[in-house]
């Protein structure tokens, strides 16, 4: 099995950002306002999350179609991981986020230490804790630290901002670069998403998890189609030497 990840170009982090949003408002549609149960949602996302992961890991090329839905689905199941320690297991959002951020560091440890492809088993995993560890810093940081969502978001957006100077100035290596983005864009994206949906009264603008959820949705299809429709030019006109070729994002 390899990864079959796209290349880290600005489609990519941008679809990035509006799926860790969605992760947040779809846990929220689906448990709460369609009173589906955090229980309940859980094990039916893992279950499709699952399927999924069978056919991703069967794939021999990057298929947008395919990648960026499982992509949204971790982001989902990651969200509903630490609602459940949370809510269900009162496990303290201090001690979730020490957690996943072992677990990470762990996967990410194990991942270096294996060689091509073998280390790229490791990469869902990877995904799925940085997801739930964003999801418990992003709690932590608007909630508990008190800051709202709106300061939230401009702080996890300056991080990300730092992160790329050091690569882009300072010689922070590439892999390093990449993955402390990514953590951060989690919790950008949940205090993005908060921002919209949740009340006026709760520190929101009021659109409400549905509506924001469905704009968000809109235009990762929107993206997605358009790397889909992008990568099946680029392979009718690359010569038949090159069909492995991945196209950009």
């Amino acid at each position: 099995m390899t990864a079959r990840p796209p290349q880290v170009t600005i489609s990519f982090w941008i679809i990035t950002v509006l799926s860790t949003t969605v992760g947040e408002t779809i846990a929220d549609v689906l448990s709460g306002t369609l009173g589906f149960g955090l229980t309940r949602t859980t094990m039916v996302m893992t279950t499709v999350l699952a399927c999924l992961l069978v056919i991703q890991y069967r794939a021999r090329r990057y298929v947008p179609a395919l990648y960026w839905p499982l992509i949204v689905l971790v982001s989902i199941v990651g969200t509903l991981i630490t609602d459940n320690l949370t809510e269900l297991f009162d496990v303290p959002l201090p001690a979730s986020t020490t957690v996943f951020a072992l677990l990470l560091a762990a996967t990410l440890g194990l991942g270096h230490a294996r060689h091509a492809p073998a280390g790229e088993d490791f990469y869902w995993p990877a995904v799925l804790f940085t997801f739930a560890l964003g999801t418990a810093v992003g709690d932590l940081a608007a909630d508990e630290l008190g800051l709202g969502y709106g300061v939230a978001a401009l702080g996890f957006a300056v991080l990300v901002a730092g992160i790329w100077a050091a690569h882009r100035h300072l010689g922070l290596p590439a892999v390093a670069a990449f993955w402390g983005a990514y953590v951060l864009l989690r919790p950008l994206g949940i205090a993005l998403g908060d921002l919209l949906a949740q009340p006026a009264d709760a520190g929101g603008l009021g659109a409400g998890p549905f509506l924001t959820s469905a704009l968000f949705l809109a235009v990762i299809v929107a993206v997605v189609a358009h790397l889909s429709a992008t990568r099946v030019r680029h392979h009718r006109d690359a010569p038949a030497s090159n069909t492995e070729t991945r196209s950009s994002c």
